[in-house]
């Protein structure tokens, strides 16, 4: 079956039915899981998928439909269902696809396909896990248990095409592997873990290395303690750091700015960080899992420096938010298979710094260095910061001791003004990324 023509085939049947507009995303994957626990396999998945989905607009009034059943009567059934749901929806002045003048795709290959992951067997990828939870279980005898290590692969093909004339595609494939240990001491557990993630089987970390680390961040975890409520220096570690990517994303979409809610509304243009603090969205880099060709309504993708040393440049838009706001699309549109588009982010990410990380502990003479966050409780309209916390006691510029069940908070606008380091070890393992993070003080709410 071919995909693209599938999706032109949809969008006809809804211009046909009275559509005045129409979009259409066809998805194909495959996706494979090994688990092994103790070395015995645990669990192993294989899956399938595939799907269509139509979103229609007749004039100011939009439905949308989707089906499984890629049959010719499944598809006429899904595009008679949009329709009849746009007839009785309420109508919606902002609605429409993108100007013409905004649709495109990037040229060039952006390398989100390999065929390493579907040529990799099933015993391989099992065996891959195995090794990654052995060099845990083997690293330390305080290493006791183990809950479980995985591989994991995906593989898919996306179609997008609308009733402007736009019709793009692309391939992407995924593998990674991930362990979990258990350390034991004293009567004491902890786990923690590790993973590797990448676009073909030649980027992924070693197996043992993979494991190795697991277990090594398990194993700082044993005799945490609690200290005294404080104000004191934070450090979140990058795979902490990205969470606070997210609370910034979530302030600058287009979805919060034209509700007015976000506690950035009203600064566009203005300091809200200090200028150590650059913020991209990007796209367009090759192998990253934030990339692809086209956004969700056929925009190319792009660069946008979100905030720029300190000052809120720019909000991330989709063609509504965008026309709410008086704007144009940043080329952000996200969605699943149906439905309207809402706003994401490309590769959103803190670039890295010119202060090593280890500088960074060292600078700091009591504080905590963040390795775990624990909960919700960041409200994204006042600001306010409070989540449970684990990591480790600085003291003299050195990683003393292990704590645990303590609070840190703040606010995100003092966060972002009192920002001050940025480490050099930026690495992406997914959308999000940051490198380590120096808050100059933050409060820590213990015994």
């Amino acid at each position: 079956m071919n995909l693209e023509e599938l999706a032109s085939g949809v969008i006809e049947q809804a211009k046909k039915g009275g559509a005045t507009g129409a979009e259409c995303t066809v998805s194909e994957g495959d996706h494979f899981s090994a688990s092994v626990r103790m070395g015995e396999i645990e669990s192993l998945q294989e899956a399938g998928s595939r799907g269509a989905g139509v979103r229609v607009l007749i004039g100011k009034n939009a439905g949308s439909a989707y089906t499984s059943d890629l049959s010719d009567d499944g598809i006429a059934h899904m595009v008679r269902s949009a329709l009849d749901l746009a007839k009785i929806t309420s109508e919606d002045p902002f609605a429409g696809l993108p100007d013409a003048s905004e649709l495109g795709k990037m040229t060039g290959d952006l390398e989100l396909y390999s065929d390493s992951v579907v040529q990799l067997p099933a015993s391989t990828k099992i065996e891959w896990a195995k090794r990654a939870e052995a060099a845990a279980l083997a690293a330390d005898p305080r290493i006791a248990n183990s809950e479980g290590a995985s591989f994991d692969t995906r593989v898919g093909s996306t179609v997008f095409a609308n009733s402007l004339g736009f019709l793009g595609s692309y391939r992407s494939s995924s593998c990674s592997i991930s362990a979990v240990p258990v350390a034991k001491q004293n009567g004491s557990m902890e786990r923690d873990f590790w993973f590797s993630i990448a676009r073909s089987v030649d980027a992924l970390e070693n197996p043992e290395d993979v494991g190795r680390k697991a277990a090594e961040r398990a194993l700082r975890r044993l005799g945490a303690r609690k200290v005294s409520t404080q104000k004191a220096p934070v450090i979140f570690e990058p795979r902490v750091a990205r969470t606070l990517l997210d609370n910034i994303f979530d302030a600058i979409s287009g979805d919060s700015v034209y509700r007015s809610e976000t506690f950035l509304a009203g600064k566009l243009g203005q300091k809200v960080a200090t200028e150590k603090l650059t913020v991209v969205d990007d796209a367009t880099i090759p192998k990253l899992f934030g990339s692809s060709p086209f956004d969700d309504e056929g925009v190319p993708p792009r660069r946008t420096a979100v905030i720029q040393d300190g000052v809120l440049q720019s909000w991330l838009l989709n063609s509504y938010t965008a026309r709410k706001l008086g704007l144009r699309t940043t080329g952000n549109a996200s969605r699943g298979i149906t439905g309207n588009a809402g706003v994401g982010h490309g590769n959103f990410y803190i670039p890295k710094g010119a202060v090593d990380p280890a500088d960074i502990i060292k600078s700091v003479k009591r504080g905590l260095y963040v390795t775990e966050l624990i909960g919700f409780g960041v409200n994204i309209v006042t600001g306010d910061y409070s989540r449970g916390a684990a990591g480790l006691w600085i003291e003299n510029g050195e990683l003393a001791y292990p704590v645990s069940e303590i609070t840190i908070a703040s606010t995100l606008q003092e966060m972002l003004s009192n920002l001050e380091a940025i480490g050099s070890d930026l690495e992406f393992r997914g959308a999000l990324a940051s490198p380590t993070l120096l808050i100059a003080e933050m409060t820590i709410s213990g015994q």
